[in-house]
């Protein structure tokens, strides 16, 4: 069987997602042992400048469920950008897993060189499918993962790399 634009997007996103599930029971258990709110974590940042970890799951989230509509050609989820729990982020997340699950395979499949408009500041940026997944949408995802997931850790949460990774099947 050939990789698709489904197989190489959507297995991935569903995978991470709930990897991410993980990385937030180990630090409610690292929060709950040290006696203290999960709430500390929310707004986690590596430097200054940078956008805290509430965003940083807000965005991957927001990353995997704008490449399902956009290459499928239907309406993404609206999605306030309010969580202020853990209980909120998990919500978020399924959500996220629930719109992707429901877009069939046959929508995403065959849009390798369908034209996708992506909005930017200086304007939209229109992409073919398979570099706009490829070099867009794929590193985006992981860099917010990478962030949330390097956040956690860096306060203290015993997560490894196989919590990122998430256990491996053939």
């Amino acid at each position: 069987m050939s990789i698709t634009m489904h197989s190489a997007s959507v297995p991935t996103f569903l995978r991470m997602l709930n990897n991410m599930n993980v990385w937030l029971d180990k630090a409610e258990t690292h929060a709950q042992a040290k006696k203290f709110d999960t709430a500390n974590y929310l707004s986690a940042r590596l430097a200054p400048d940078m956008l805290p970890f509430v965003r940083q799951i807000q965005m991957a989230c927001d990353a995997a469920k704008f490449a399902v509509a956009r290459l499928s050609g239907v309406d993404a989820p609206k999605f306030e950008d309010i969580e202020t729990s853990f209980a909120e982020l998990r919500e978020r997340i399924a959500k996220t897993v629930a719109f992707i699950k429901s877009v069939p395979a046959e929508q995403i499949d065959g849009t390798e060189d369908k034209e996708i408009g992506l909005p930017r500041r200086e304007g939209t940026l229109m992409i073919k499918g398979e570099p706009y997944l490829k070099h867009f949408v794929l590193p985006n995802f992981f860099f917010h993962m990478t962030t949330a997931y390097a956040l956690l850790r860096h306060n203290g949460v015993d997560v490894g790399k196989m919590d990122f990774l998430g256990a491996l099947k053939s």
